[in-house]
């Protein structure tokens, strides 16, 4: 199976070119995601808004669960609605306030889409690993991919009000909205310290509504016991490497190798490696699927993570949603800067100055437009995005080499009927996410600087 593995990564070139946005389910793109409603205060019978998945009002809406295959996005999002509009109910019967301000600003956000990367990685490492939609097992795993959701939202509120970010997909951040409404009620105190405080709690409401849908999720005893190590490990992992990027940031001077560290933990295994692998325990897979799915997950996600870390300095705000050069005022030890400020090192008038741009950019936190200008040039000059290019372009290939060594179709030059094998739909999956890449990445590869 090795031979085919340089053509297979030849049509990951052309397709990563090909992609303008990332695509969760690259056959069938994920329906736009319509505003949330406005709050009230009311406890019980609130609107909600239309989930996509129903259609016009008085409607029969479609049933996306029937073919998760098709829309993995809308199947998860089917679930998620309904789960959210039962624990939306029950908070209001502990609590009309609750209910109106904490369990509404996470399901706003929820509701508010994402490319829902963790649950079409769950999902498509399941059928990959010998899980089919029609043996009885899909709605659990459905379920467990909605809870992967609930804790990123957990994980988005928390890493916003860490970074103090304004905004969070198209709205008030949770801690910007929570001292909104603080504001707006006319209520004693620091409107600031109260949102923060109050977005710790949407986070924490957020984790432990992930926790109920997974048990929610009942699979067969046997795989609860196989999941249950793999889904500890990952909330664990998760909280270690948003630490480790606090420290990072704390610490100054980072290193490429604990930069590398930080974007394994916090994208490697958090969004590829643990959703591919909770897939294939639910599937019970074998060591040497398992393996494969895992590395092909590692590699993935960390490429994924130095992409975005790419696109902080060099993207188009237009595209990306925020200012560029949000990650080097806020002083995070990206594999980018690391790379830079090594390669900094050297003798010469050039090099200090280089470094000393650098190390003068990094965590200041007004930053202007021209100063991002001159550290992408310095980035350039130095070679540093285009060794973080190299290295984009090596994950991508491990990534896809893994899924090649299954044995199964993955390639271009496939058999008839082939077309829509589990492991062709993961590799797509992976091309998506890793699209909108530099022209870099058809370059050679060499090892990374560490």
């Amino acid at each position: 199976m090795r031979a085919r593995v340089p053509t297979l990564r030849r049509e990951g070139a052309a397709m990563r070119q090909q992609a303008a946005e990332p695509a969760v389910v690259p056959a069938t793109p994920a329906p736009a995601h319509p505003a949330p409603a406005p709050r009230t205060r009311a406890g019980d019978g609130a609107p909600r808004p239309p989930h996509p998945a129903e259609g016009p009002r008085g409607a029969s809406p479609p049933d996306p669960v029937a073919d998760p295959d098709r829309d993995v996005a809308s199947a998860v999002e089917a679930v998620l609605d309904d789960y959210l509009t039962r624990r939306r109910e029950d908070a209001a019967r502990t609590s009309d306030r609750f209910a109106a301000d904490i369990a509404d600003c996470l399901i706003d956000l929820v509701r508010r889409g994402g490319k829902r990367l963790r649950p079409a990685f769950l999902w498509w490492g399941w059928r990959t690993a010998g899980g089919r939609p029609g043996d009885g097992e899909a709605e659990a795993v459905l379920h467990a991919a909605a809870a992967l959701e609930l804790v990123q939202a957990c994980a988005l509120v928390h890493d916003d009000l860490m970074d103090d970010s304004p905004s969070r997909r198209g709205a008030p951040a949770a801690h910007v909205a929570l001292a909104d409404l603080h504001r707006a009620g006319g209520l004693r105190g620091d409107p600031a310290v109260f949102g923060a405080s109050a977005a710790l709690l949407t986070g924490d409401l957020a984790l432990v509504w992930a926790e109920d849908l997974w048990d929610e999720a009942s699979p067969s005893p046997e795989a609860r016991r196989r999941t249950r190590p793999v889904w500890r490990a990952m909330r664990t992992e998760m909280v270690a490497g948003q630490y480790l990027d606090l420290h990072g940031q704390a610490s100054g001077a980072p290193s490429p190798s604990s930069s590398l560290r930080v974007a394994h933990l916090k994208s490697g295994l958090y969004t590829v490696e643990r959703p591919l692998h909770l897939g294939a325990a639910l599937a019970d897979a074998g060591p040497r699927v398992t393996a494969a799915l895992r590395r092909a997950g590692r590699s993935a996600g960390t490429a994924f993570q130095l992409r975005d870390d790419l696109l902080d300095v060099f993207g188009d705000p237009a595209r990306t949603g925020k200012p560029a050069g949000e990650d080097v005022r806020r002083g995070k030890s990206t594999y980018l800067m690391a790379v830079g400020l090594r390669l900094a090192r050297g003798r010469g008038r050039e090099r200090r100055a280089a470094r000393e741009l650098l190390d003068r950019a990094l965590g200041d936190p007004v930053l202007g437009h021209g100063e991002v200008e001159r550290v992408r040039a310095v980035l350039t000059e130095l070679g540093a995005r285009a060794a973080v290019e190299r290295h984009i372009a090596e994950l991508a290939q491990d990534a896809l080499a893994a899924l090649e060594e299954l044995g199964q179709p993955a390639g271009p030059n496939l058999p008839a009927g082939s077309e829509d094998a589990p492991v062709r739909r993961l590799a797509s999956l992976v091309r998506a996410v890793l699209g909108d890449t530099p022209d870099a990445l058809a370059a050679p590869v060499t090892a990374p600087v560490r």
